[in-house]
């Protein structure tokens, strides 16, 4: 848990620049900044999908995902509760749409990345939090960023970071052995084709619902085992 807690200081630290100097900032230039964060997003997306060593785990995968989070309705429960957060915190006034963008994007963007998910998981198994520390100082810089166009929203992604991204840590020290390297690489790789999804909305190409592809993450590894169990083939060459 000390890569997720490096994490959370840094996203504060960050977010607190941002709200307090991004007025300083003129519009075009928070436009500018917040395009070149969506294309570094592309670039770290396919960087991850590239990863896979059956493209059919991850595709199979985002199909099932995106029709457990469509049926549970995730987007929209995470944006409930970005609202909710923002009437408790920030109250009633303010422009609450823009608080919660910056509350979903700025959870999305820092809880998919193969950082995130390789770095906590070492975190656990192995108590080595240096992906961790270097992805804590990442998002330090784009929560600043972040804040600066979005707003006070984007801190309020420090509570969906301990709960999910502590939450792997603390599950990988449970079940210590259970991931392999497979398991972590269609993970990863699943999670690369979400950023994407996230690097849309950050562009302004199309708002993907792309909290509703979230359970792809969870079915990728469990569709690695399945594999394993019945003797199937993983990879395949390409």
């Amino acid at each position: 848990m000390i890569g997720t807690i490096i994490n959370v200081i840094t996203v504060f630290i960050g977010g607190m620049l941002g709200l307090f100097l991004g007025h300083r900032f003129p519009a075009r230039m928070q436009e500018t900044v917040l395009a070149a964060l969506g294309l570094f997003t592309i670039v770290i997306s396919i960087a991850s999908s590239l990863q896979t060593g059956n493209p059919l785990i991850v595709l199979g995968s985002l199909l099932v995902g995106a029709l457990i989070g469509e049926t549970l309705h995730l987007e929209e429960r995470l944006e409930g509760f970005g609202g909710w957060l923002q009437r408790r915190f920030a109250g009633r006034g303010g422009d609450s749409s823009r608080f919660i963008e910056g509350f979903v994007t700025a959870s999305l963007v820092f809880c998919v990345g193969p950082l995130t998910i390789q770095g906590a998981i070492e975190d656990g198994l192995l108590g080595d939090y240096t992906k961790l520390a270097i992805k804590a100082m990442m998002d330090g810089f784009a929560a600043l960023a972040f804040a600066s166009t979005l707003g006070p929203g984007v801190l309020a992604s420090i509570i969906v970071i301990v709960v999910f991204q502590g939450g792997i840590s603390l599950l990988a020290r449970w079940s210590s052995g259970v991931f392999t390297e497979a398991m972590i690489a269609e993970l990863t790789a699943t999670g690369g084709v979400v950023l994407l999804a996230i690097a849309f909305r950050l562009l302004d190409v199309k708002k993907i619902r792309a909290a509703n592809l979230l359970p792809a993450l969870f079915v990728a590894p469990a569709a690695v085992a399945l594999m394993d169990a019945l003797g199937i083939i993983y990879y395949v060459s390409t």
